[in-house]
């Protein structure tokens, strides 16, 4: 199966690649991957996207560029790409179902993962009270007592997204003030549902086949102490998707993907964009925005391989 784009990931930066390179009638294929949608399918509500005055759930927002981009011809496929070959043209891919696929340029988009907390008790009680989806899981914690660990943007977002269901919230923070923005800082400071727990950080997650309390220390005194919980909800950053690509594409230390400032990476047709290559402002506008200019960058590229090989044929030509 052939396409001139294949877009790896399907969150704001390769939808929006793919509507692009639909529109300049490349006909790409979008690999969904193991979250169709990103990470901004999961969140509760998008109130900074521009264009949507009263907001938009992250789901319908996603759902939305998608069917966008199915309009003008991108195709999409429920599958994971295990490993690519790009020591021939076009670039060969192989899928988790054994399929082969092949590119003429890749649109690399797969996003950042939540970083994990690290400590005991976190993966065997994962989906037994260990949750990084609010908008997921929120439902089940009706009246429930729940941690959120974290004091950015989308600890205190999705925090507040889980006052709908449980009857407190605990937000445990490493520092004694939030990173988060003012507006989030203010309604969380004025929710009665919600209570902080600063300068400490979760050590152990405890249970009985379900999270049943969390371990803490506070990192100024070194006192533990315990805290019984429903459930624990990490949000303390993302770890780059690249492991696919470690000695194929240049990363930073952090692992996230090295570019040149036009999307290009170090392998000439491979690009890449959104949270996958930035680890500072990751916002869906500015994947959106990173989205589309991979994709115009991927229609020149066509373009110049499409004119150059006409030159070679007309000079061939000449020859005999």
């Amino acid at each position: 199966m052939h396409s001139k784009v294949i877009i790896i990931g399907s969150g704001p930066a390769g939808l929006t690649a793919a509507l692009y390179a639909a529109r300049a009638n490349l006909e790409p294929l979008v690999v969904r991957g193991l979250q169709p949608g990103g990470l901004i399918a999961t969140t509760s509500e998008v109130e900074n996207y521009p264009g949507f005055v009263e907001g938009i759930g992250g789901f319908e927002l996603a759902d939305n560029m998608e069917k966008q981009a199915a309009r003008f011809g991108a195709q999409f496929k429920d599958t994971l790409i295990t490993a690519i070959d790009a020591r021939v043209r076009p670039f060969i891919l192989q899928t988790d179902s054994g399929e082969q696929l092949s590119a003429d340029t890749i649109i690399v988009s797969t996003g950042a993962s939540p970083r994990k907390l690290g400590v005991p008790g976190e993966d065997e009680l994962a989906n037994r009270g260990v949750s990084y989806c609010a908008t997921c899981d929120g439902f089940f914690f009706r009246g429930k007592k729940v941690v959120v660990v974290g004091g950015g943007n989308s600890a205190l977002d999705e925090g507040l997204f889980l006052t709908r269901y449980v009857d407190e919230l605990i937000i445990v923070h490493r520092r004694d003030s939030l990173r988060a923005d003012p507006i989030l800082q203010e309604r969380a400071f004025t929710n009665p549902k919600v209570r902080f727990v600063w300068d400490s950080a979760v050590e152990s997650i405890g249970g009985e086949g379900r999270v049943q309390h969390v371990q803490l220390r506070n990192l100024k005194s070194g006192a533990m102490s315990e805290l019984a919980v429903d459930g624990v909800f990490p949000y303390i950053g993302h770890v780059p998707n690249t492991s696919l690509f470690q000695g194929l594409l240049t990363l930073d230390e952090a692992g996230y993907i090295v570019t040149d400032g036009r999307q290009r990476t170090n392998i000439e047709g491979i690009f890449a964009a959104g949270d996958v290559v930035d680890h500072v402002y990751r916002q869906a506008i500015t994947a959106a925005g990173e989205g589309c200019r991979a994709a115009m960058e991927a229609t020149w590229y066509l373009a110049e391989q499409e004119h150059a090989m006409k030159k070679t044929q007309e000079a061939s030509s000449l020859v005999h």
